[in-house]
């Protein structure tokens, strides 16, 4: 289906979004010596138009190669995936519902670039005003969600960058909820300073990763095509990211069309050029990629398709040990004051290590380090899933050192043991302890 000439005129009209400045930042940790190092020569090896990018295997967080990952640019409106994973976090924690229903506020009926043409007090709901945002880079549907949750964008815009510094996105600094550059704020929410929205392609990335591993979710909103998102509305929203799989049956977006991507968010200024940050999964393994300044439209997916093309072309996953395995060594975890003294514990999720394809992974080169808490601090009744350690494995690879680590849990539950129970294994305890000590001194 062609887009219609309204949704084209509406984000031509989002193009004045963001006017920063770009600055230096230091290297994340997250990024291995050898993604630099491949960095120095990615963008000659895939001859990519554009300021900076990254690959990232998503259920590591391994950078496997990046160029200029660290410089703080304008993101456009890929800023609008903070105000989608703040949504998703309220929803979760159960401060909001899909359902509820939100009321548009003066400010959200004065933002302008790509909108919806929400007037004031007009209601609809979260969910709706999140798919106009999420496929239809809405400015007023994102604004009126940031207000509901936070009563004003300059305190939701508190949170963006709070949650910003949790995710530790180092180079990040949000001005408000959209993307949009403080001149094309409506002047009387236009904040007091001059800063201006910007992040790195590294900041972004982790923001895609925080969003498909705590929220799978995403994609349900993601992959939709199209949306009307009111009956009299004369054409449907369009979704402005071409390289979705379900388009190769789209005439006009066929030749963009992805196997395996469902994501994430397209951005265009003219400062920041166009911009986009895309995720597909092939074969159990999903890569996040993010492109700022491509220079036409048409580039930020062309550019996309090549690092996605680099990244499952030459890398792979090798799991060391799967969800609620046992480890080796560490079967059970001691306790106290329970109806059994240990508990049986696994782990709580897969461990894997990004490796170049068709590697031989080498044992020898694995390291595996078991943390438990204290028997003291674990004390019955202990519940099924409870936390009781950690396990950290660690591997030298090509790629360099890479670390996961996971959670130890309990396999069962273990009920506290009464008090007649707990009084003779005490008794127990105390003479075994004492012919112990007896046998040491001969």
């Amino acid at each position: 289906m062609l887009p219609s000439v309204g949704m084209v005129a509406a984000e031509q009209a989002a193009q004045k979004e963001v006017k920063a400045a770009t600055t230096s930042a230091t290297t994340s940790a997250k990024s291995t010596e050898a993604a630099k190092n491949m960095g120095a020569s990615l963008k000659t090896k895939l001859n990519l138009d554009v300021s900076s990018a990254i690959i990232v295997e998503a259920s590591t967080g391994q950078v496997y190669a990046e160029y200029q990952a660290d410089t703080a640019l304008p993101p456009a409106s890929m800023t609008k995936m903070m105000t989608e994973y703040i949504v998703m976090e309220k929803i979760k924690a159960g401060e909001l519902s899909w359902d509820t229903v939100v009321t548009t506020t003066e400010h959200a009926s004065l933002t302008e670039g790509s909108r919806i043409f929400l007037a004031k007090g007009d209601q609809h709901t979260v969910e709706e005003l999140y798919i106009a945002m999420a496929i239809g880079s809405a400015n007023d549907a994102t604004v009126a969600l940031a207000e509901h949750i936070s009563q004003s964008e300059k305190q939701f815009v508190k949170l963006m960058n709070e949650t910003a510094k949790r995710l530790g996105m180092e180079d990040t600094h949000y001005i408000n909820s959209t993307g949009l550059g403080k001149a094309d704020m409506p002047e009387k929410y236009q904040p007091a300073s001059n800063e201006e929205t910007v992040m790195s392609a590294r900041d972004v990335a982790k923001l895609v990763r925080a969003i498909v591993v705590e929220h799978p979710e995403f994609s349900k909103y993601t992959t939709i095509q199209q949306h009307k998102f009111r009956e009299r509305d004369t054409a449907p929203i369009i979704n402005l990211n071409w390289m979705l799989e379900a388009n190769k049956d789209v005439t006009n977006f066929r030749q963009y069309a992805y196997e395996g991507l469902d994501g994430m968010k397209t951005g265009f200024t003219d400062e920041a050029k166009y911009t986009f940050a895309g995720t597909a999964e092939r074969n159990g393994m999903r890569l996040i990629t993010v492109v700022m300044g491509a220079p036409t439209k048409a580039a930020r997916f062309t550019e996309t398709k090549k690092l996605l093309d680099h990244g499952f072309k030459h890398i792979e996953l090798k799991q060391v040990i799967g969800p609620k395995q046992v480890v080796a060594g560490t079967e059970t975890a001691p306790i106290k004051s329970g109806v059994e003294t240990e508990v049986p514990i696994v782990t709580e999720k897969e461990v894997a290590f990004v490796v170049d394809k068709g590697a031989k992974f080498d044992a020898k080169n694995l390291k595996q380090e078991v943390k438990l808490t204290p028997e003291d601090q674990l004390e019955a009744p202990i519940k099924q899933g409870q936390k009781v350690g950690t396990v950290t494995y660690t591997y030298k690879g090509t790629a360099g050192e890479e670390q996961q680590t996971v959670n130890l849990i309990a396999s069962e539950e273990v009920e506290k043991g009464s008090w007649w129970r707990l009084f003779f294994r005490g008794i127990k305890n105390f003479f075994v302890d004492l012919f112990n000590s007896i046998g040491s001194l001969f």
